[in-house]
């Protein structure tokens, strides 16, 4: 039994694949937040370089990859497809269960793939310096490596409350040359007023997307970049997929079902997008994407044009969301904590080609351990969301042989401080109340 399949460098992919035109009724545009009409690539081009607005307005299938990108993804891609055997076992399941393992990237996580790209792009048009915002760390800690290798400088806003969780994430974003500050902060207009108003608040992305946003916005050499959610980083993720295609080809399997943790839904949609055309083509495949209970944006969100922000100052995306003044409390998956979704991914959902689950906090700890204790490797808490959906699919009946893959989109070795409070009974499940979300969704703008 082959239990890892790992393929040569080149047999990489050397293009994305664009889901966009291949999935049914489209994407809606992107609006004005002043005019509330589409929005073309001249206003976007104040925050994003042109490289990049025409991969997020593209229509083409497949777009190539630049030489400079390929030649830092290859420090660790082509990533591993590897098969959980262990855990198979351990769940008594005649199911089969493998996972694409992109915790081998230098910051452990899949946001390298997009942060080179965005990268190489920014870099090509002369911009000196980039700022972000980073949930749990994962996106800015890529950012800062991807801005190190073509020598940009990178600010990175964090929210607050990961800021205090995840210290190392830090470290990482210091050794790699990236300024990092707690966000909401008193750098920015939007920080000053938000910390008047709400002074212990833990932050949100709404909020350090604000920031990030208006510090670009008052300086000519900077940029913004953003590590989920808009097409052109759905794109670039696509490389995971196109991966495990091949992959799983050579190892003989073709998969029931396709899972992924969905915050922004970046992770989630790399692996699954590439397979979209097989189902359009009548192939049975389920694709699964699993949330948070307690930011449960696909599943008690509604579908809509919202702000990505606290401060209404990005364009209008049609998503599912929780209303873009949202703050979720602060759970450990701190990727997950986000109001909006894709609106690649959200059209999979209207479509009804994607099902959403949502999970509890509890539930996938206790997945990511018996995972650890199987496989070997540590998830983040973002990822045992996507392994406690591998477990459910799998032990639904476990006489079914189904062929499952998941995307185990980064390794927990710098979150061991939410697994010490799991283990202490520090964490506790979080039913986000739905009075709240329907007053948040309540100030959705009026379109």
């Amino acid at each position: 039994m082959i239990k890892k399949i790992v393929l040569r460098d080149d047999e990489m992919p050397t293009q994305w694949y664009n889901v966009v035109p291949d999935l049914p009724n489209g994407v809606k545009p992107p609006l004005d937040p002043e005019t509330k009409q589409p929005m073309g690539p001249e206003k976007l081009a104040a925050v994003f370089p042109m490289g990049l607005l025409e991969q997020e307005m593209s229509t083409k299938r497949f777009i190539d990859i630049p030489e400079e990108v390929l030649d830092i993804l290859k420090i660790w891609r082509p990533s591993p497809l590897v098969r959980a055997t262990s855990l198979e076992k351990a769940l008594k399941t005649k199911a089969k269960i493998f996972f694409k393992n992109e915790g081998v990237s230098p910051v452990g996580s899949h946001k390298t793939n997009s942060a080179v790209a965005q990268a190489y792009y920014n870099k090509q048009e002369g911009v000196k310096r980039l700022t972000t915002e980073t949930g749990a760390g994962q996106w800015g800690s890529a950012l800062a490596f991807a801005t190190s290798k073509f020598g940009i400088e990178c600010k990175v806003y964090m929210v607050r409350v990961s800021f205090d969780q995840k210290p190392y994430r830090k470290s990482i974003m210091h050794t790699y040359g990236a300024q990092v500050i707690a966000s909401p902060s008193n750098e920015t207009r939007t920080g000053r007023a938000i910390l008047e108003r709400m002074p212990d608040t833990a932050g949100s992305l709404g909020i350090a997307i604000s920031e990030a946003l208006e510090d670009a916005s008052t300086r000519d050499d900077t940029k913004y970049a953003l590590g989920s959610v808009l097409n052109h980083v759905i794109l670039h993720q696509s490389i995971i997929g196109l991966e495990a295609k091949k992959q799983m080809e050579i190892a003989g399997e073709y998969p029931d079902v396709i899972i992924g943790c969905c915050g922004g839904g970046s992770n989630f949609a790399g692996l699954a997008s590439p397979y979209i055309p097989d189902f359009l083509e009548g192939k049975k495949i389920r694709f699964v994407g699993t949330e948070p209970a307690s930011c449960p944006t696909l599943t008690a969100g509604k579908l809509a044009y919202d702000y990505g922000d606290v401060a209404e100052t990005t364009p209008l995306l049609y998503m599912y969301t929780l209303g873009h003044d949202f703050i979720p409390p602060g759970i450990h998956a701190g990727g997950l904590r986000y109001h909006g979704m894709s609106p690649i991914v959200s059209a999979m959902v209207r479509e009804k080609i994607v099902e959403p689950v949502k999970l509890h906090q509890l539930e996938c700890f206790e997945a990511g351990v018996l995972f650890a204790k199987t496989e070997g490797i540590i998830p983040a808490p973002e990822t045992c969301h996507a392994i406690r959906g591998a477990i459910i699919e799998a032990t639904r009946d476990l006489n079914d042989p189904k062929t499952i893959l998941f995307n185990f989109s980064g390794h927990g070795l710098i979150d061991m401080g939410s697994y010490d409070k799991y283990y202490a009974g520090q964490l506790h499940d979080y039913d986000y109340p739905e009075e709240e979300i329907a007053k948040s969704i309540a100030n959705l703008p009026r379109i």
